[in-house]
C-alpha cells in the first residue's frame, strides 16, 4: 500500500485535473504521488480538497488514529474498510451539515433524508451530498447528471488491453431505469489519452498495468490496483449507497 499521502494524490488528481476540487496548481500535487510523499508537507494540500477531507479527519477521530492522512484512514475514504463502521450516522450528519452551512447556507432535504445510514465513504459524498441525483428527474440534466455521477465515483475496472500508450479497461458503467441506479452490463473504455500505462509525466499514478489487472478508475485515470479484499469493499460501499438513494426515491 502506498503512503497515505500517496494514496490521496492517486485518487483525488482526476478531479483535481479538471479543476472540481483542490489546490489550483494541479501539477505541483504529483509530486506527493510517490511511496516515499511527504505528508507532513502534503498536508495543507490535502486540506484544501474541502470535499474529502472533512471525511478523513472524521474516520481518524472515530478510530483513535491520530493522523487522517493515515493510509488505513485514506483507504477507508476511497476504497473503503472497517474503518468506516467506526464513524456513526449521527456524527457524520452533523459534520456534513455544518459543513453546508458555513459554505452554502444549507443542508438540502434531499441530502439530510440519505445521511440516516450513510457512511463515510466517497460513494456517499457522490451520491447522497452532491446534487447531481436530483437531477436525474430533470430531462435535460439527465444524461450529464449520469454521467457525472458515474465517472465521479470511484469504479472498478479490468484491464483488458495496453496498446500504443493507452489502456483499455472493462467495468460497469452507472445506469439509471424506473427511476433507479444500478450497475449496469461492463463495457469498455479508453482511459485518459494522456495516461501511458498509468504514467502521467513519468510520475505513476498506477505504473506498470498489466492485462488482468483490477484496478480503481475516477473520472478517466486509473488510480490504482485493487486487491480482492479492495474490490470487495468498494463494491459493497458503493452497493450500500446506491441502495440508499434508491430506497429514498422510491
Amino acid at each position: 500500500m502506498p503512503s497515505g499521502a500517496g494514496m490521496f494524490v492517486r485518487y483525488a488528481f482526476p478531479p483535481n485535473e479538471r479543476g472540481y476540487c483542490g489546490p489550483s496548481d494541479t501539477g505541483s500535487l504529483l509530486q506527493y504521488g510517490g511511496a516515499d510523499a511527504a505528508e507532513a508537507e502534503f498536508r495543507p494540500v490535502a486540506q484544501a480538497f474541502t470535499g474529502a477531507w472533512p471525511y478523513l479527519v472524521l474516520i481518524a477521530a472515530a478510530a483513535g488514529i491520530p493522523d487522517p492522512l493515515d493510509a488505513r484512514v485514506v483507504e477507508a475514504y476511497w476504497v473503503g474498510n472497517d474503518l468506516l463502521d467506526q464513524v456513526s450516522p449521527t456524527v457524520l450528519g452533523t459534520s456534513m451539515e455544518e459543513l453546508f452551512r458555513r459554505s452554502v447556507g444549507q443542508f438540502s432535504k434531499l441530502a439530510l433524508g440519505f445521511v440516516t445510514n450513510g457512511l463515510a465513504h466517497h460513494s456517499f459524498h457522490v451520491f447522497c451530498i452532491y446534487p447531481w441525483v436530483g437531477l436525474l428527474g430533470n430531462e435535460r440534466m439527465h444524461a450529464h447528471a449520469l454521467n457525472v455521477l458515474d465517472k465521479c465515483r470511484i469504479r472498478e475496472a479490468r484491464v483488458v488491453e495496453i496498446a500504443d500508450g493507452r489502456v483499455t479497461v472493462e467495468s460497469q458503467p452507472l445506469i439509471h431505469e424506473d427511476g433507479r441506479l444500478a450497475l449496469g452490463p461492463a463495457v469498455r473504455e479508453a482511459t485518459n489519452g494522456a495516461v501511458t500505462n498509468g504514467v502521467v509525466d513519468g510520475l505513476g499514478l498506477a505504473d506498470g498495468l498489466a492485462v488482468g489487472d483490477w484496478v480503481g478508475v475516477h473520472w478517466d485515470w486509473i488510480c490504482d490496483r485493487l486487491t480482492e479484499g479492495q474490490r470487495d469493499a468498494l463494491g459493497r460501499y458503493t452497493t450500500h449507497h446506491l441502495t440508499i438513494v434508491n430506497d429514498r426515491a422510491g
